[in-house]
C-alpha cells in the first residue's frame, strides 16, 4: 500500500497531521460565504473545512492543514481516500464505457459485482442482486422486493435505527431531528419496535429479542409484516452492538413466521468490523442484505443482495434505475473486493479495533464522563453521560467534536440522545495516526 499520491495539479498528500492556518483557514472562510450565498442551510457542514485532496485517512484543505479523518465520509472510504487501485479502475472504465444503462444495454461490471456480493454475503445459498445508486435506494428496494414476495406490506424495524432521507426510509428513522421534522406525510405501514441497547437496558439477548418480538406480535401481528430491518451495528444510532443471543432470536422469528429478515450493512458491512459483513460477527444469515458506502471506494453505488427466490419475486422491469450498477462505481467496487482479498484488510480491521479501543478504554478510566466503549473493528465508539449517572451528555460531545476539528482530528458525532462520538476511520490509517487522534481527544476530555 503506498502512503502518498500525487494528483495531477496538486502535491502529494503526505500521511500526518499538519496545521498551518487557524482552523477554519482565510480560503475556507471565503469560500464558505460563496457557499452561504449558493447552497441551502439545509445542507449543513460539522466542520466548515473545504477539501482540495485526500490519500489514505488524511484529507487536506484549501488551506494546507491536514486533517486525520476519523470519519471517512461516514464509512465511504473504508479503505482509504483516493486508494490507487480504485483509482486506477475507475479510471480504465472511463476510458471506455461511462453509461449505458443495464436495463437496457447491459455490461460484464455489473455481473461481476453481483457474483462478487453473492460469494462474501453471509449463507451459501443461491442469491442474486439489484446494484443501485445509495443506502437509501438500497432500502427502498429491499422493502419493496419483500412486499413482493410475500404479499404483505407491514415493515418492522427497530428504535434508534438510521435507514435513510427518502419519503419511506425517513419513516423507517428513528430520530425526527433533523432527518425528518417537518418533511411529512411519510409512508405507512412502518411499525417501530424497542431494540437491544445494553448500556442502558440491561437485558440479555434472549430477553431483549422476547421484548421485540412481543411488542411486534402485539401492535402489528406477525402475519401482516413483510419484513425486518435491523442494522446489525446501529449506525447513527450510536453504534448499538446487540447483546449476544439478540439477532440470532429476531431472525429464527422472522424464519418461523415467513417475514424477510433484512440486515442493513449499508455503514457496517465491507471490511469495516474486520468481517465482510457484520452479521458474520452475530452468526446471522440475512434473508436479504444490504451494502452501499465502503462498497466503491468512494463511487455512489449500492446493492440489494437476497435469496434467489425472494429477489425473482418482482416482474420483468420492476428494478432498475437509470444510473443503478454504473459501469464506473461497479469496476471500483471489484477493485475494493480485490484489495480486501489480496491484503487481508479484514486483519486491519481487527487491528484498529486493538489500538482504538484499547486507547479509549484507558481514557475511560481517566475520564468519569465516558460511560460506555463499545464496537467492533473500525466501528467504535463511546457515549458520554454526566459523571456517576446514565444522563446523556451532549454538550461534552460537541465539545470534543469542535475541539478535534480546531487541532485537524475529524470525529463524528451520534446517537439518538447526541452523545456518542463515533469513530470509523479508513482501513489505511495507521496505528500511530490513531494514536495522534487519541491524544487530541484526551486533551479535549481534559478541557471540559
Amino acid at each position: 500500500m503506498t502512503d502518498t499520491l500525487a494528483p495531477t495539479s496538486t502535491p502529494a498528500v503526505t500521511q500526518e497531521r499538519r496545521i498551518v492556518t487557524a482552523i477554519p483557514g482565510p480560503k475556507s472562510q471565503e469560500l464558505h460565504e460563496r457557499r452561504l450565498a449558493a447552497v441551502p442551510v439545509g445542507v449543513s457542514s460539522a466542520l466548515p473545512v473545504y477539501i482540495e485532496a485526500a490519500h489514505g485517512a488524511i484529507v487536506r484543505d484549501v488551506d494546507g492543514n491536514q486533517f486525520i479523518d476519523l470519519g471517512a465520509g461516514i464509512g465511504v472510504t473504508t479503505i482509504g481516500h483516493t486508494d490507487d487501485a480504485v483509482v486506477e479502475a475507475a479510471r480504465e472504465q472511463l476510458g471506455s464505457v461511462i453509461h449505458t444503462l443495464f436495463t437496457i444495454t447491459p455490461y460484464e461490471e455489473y455481473v461481476r459485482v453481483a457474483e462478487l456480493l453473492a460469494e462474501h454475503t453471509p449463507g451459501t445459498h443461491a442469491k442474486k442482486t439489484v446494484l443501485v445508486n445509495s443506502g437509501a435506494e438500497a432500502v427502498e428496494n429491499g422493502v419493496k422486493i419483500a412486499r413482493k414476495y410475500t404479499g404483505r406490506n407491514g415493515v418492522a424495524v427497530l428504535e434508534h435505527a438510521y435507514h435513510g432521507r427518502t419519503n419511506l426510509t425517513m419513516a423507517m428513522t428513528f430520530k425526527a431531528m433533523p432527518y425528518s421534522l417537518g418533511f411529512g406525510p411519510f409512508a405507512g405501514d412502518i411499525h417501530r419496535a424497542p431494540n437491544s441497547y445494553p448500556f442502558r437496558d440491561g437485558l440479555s439477548g434472549v430477553e431483549a429479542a422476547k421484548r421485540t418480538t412481543d411488542y411486534l406480535e402485539k401492535t402489528v401481528g406477525a402475519t401482516d409484516l413483510a419484513c425486518l430491518v435491523v442494522e446489525p451495528i446501529q449506525g447513527e444510532g450510536g453504534f448499538q452492538v446487540p447483546a449476544d443471543g439478540y439477532l440470532p432470536a429476531l431472525q429464527e422469528w422472522c424464519t418461523a413466521n415467513g417475514i424477510v429478515f433484512i440486515a442493513d450493512e449499508i455503514q457496517s458491512g465491507m471490511a469495516r468490523t474486520g468481517a465482510y459483513f457484520a452479521s458474520e460477527h452475530f452468526g446471522v444469515v440475512p434473508d436479504m442484505v444490504l451494502s452501499a458506502k465502503g462498497i466503491a471506494g468512494g463511487l455512489p453505488l449500492a446493492g440489494v443482495t437476497g435469496r434467489a427466490e425472494i429477489m425473482d419475486a418482482s416482474h420483468p422491469g420492476g428494478l432498475g434505475g437509470t444510473f443503478g450498477g454504473n459501469p464506473v462505481a461497479a469496476a471500483a467496487a471489484i477493485a475494493v473486493f480485490d484489495r480486501i482479498e489480496k491484503d487481508d484488510l479484514l486483519a486491519e480491521g481487527r487491528r484498529i479495533e486493538g489500538v482504538l479501543k484499547t486507547g479509549l478504554l484507558e481514557l475511560q478510566q481517566k475520564y468519569d464522563v465516558i460511560g460506555d466503549v463499545r464496537g467492533i473493528g473500525a466501528m467504535i465508539a463511546i457515549e458520554l453521560v454526566e459523571p456517576g449517572t446514565k444522563n446523556p451528555n451532549s454538550a461534552a460531545v460537541q465539545k470534543i467534536a469542535s475541539y478535534a476539528g480546531q487541532h485537524a482530528v475529524i470525529l463524528l458525532t451520534a446517537g439518538t440522545y447526541g452523545n456518542v462520538l463515533r469513530f470509523l476511520p479508513s482501513l489505511a490509517i495507521s496505528d500511530a495516526l490513531l494514536r495522534e487522534a487519541l491524544a487530541v481527544i484526551d486533551e479535549a476530555l481534559a478541557t471540559l
